[in-house]
């Protein structure tokens, strides 16, 4: 059975999960479909497409990836502390808030925490600083 290699198509079933065991997303949800990726075009996280390399049809396994092959440490340098007065009135610790880079980029942030005059607020990956956790299954290897 051919083994899967940079260049194939493959659509595979995964389950992402933390090391204490929070699942953070599924291909397994009622209603989604296998993911469908060409291996060395995607924009998937370099230690998801390792754990696919030399799988077969119907294999599956469990991958870790350490941080540095998936969303890479925490940047302090993208955690910044607001004036309370510059973000909607009455938001609160987990909401996502869109803000502007000073590129003039949107960027997507979280609020981490919030004070009396003052929010902070993080533009790191949701699952920087993590070490993910993938349970893969080969479904199929699509012809070109």
């Amino acid at each position: 059975m051919k083994k899967i290699e940079s260049g194939d198509t493959v659509k595979v079933h995964y389950t992402g999960r933390l090391e204490d065991g929070t699942v953070f997303d599924t291909s397994l949800a009622e209603g989604r479909e296998p993911l469908e990726v060409k291996l060395g075009e995607s924009p998937l996280i370099q230690g998801f497409v390792d754990g696919l390399l030399e799988m077969t049809v119907g294999e599956k396994k469990t991958v870790e990836i350490e941080t540095e092959k998936a969303y890479g440490q925490v940047n302090e340098h993208l955690i910044s502390v607001v004036p309370k007065d510059q973000v909607p009135e009455g938001v609160q610790v987990g909401e996502g808030l869109q803000a502007t880079a000073p590129n003039g980029m949107p960027i997507n942030v979280l609020v981490t925490e919030v004070n009396e005059e003052t929010v902070t607020v993080d533009a790191n990956h949701p699952l920087a600083g993590k070490k993910l956790i993938f349970d893969l299954e080969v479904v199929e290897l699509v012809e070109a």
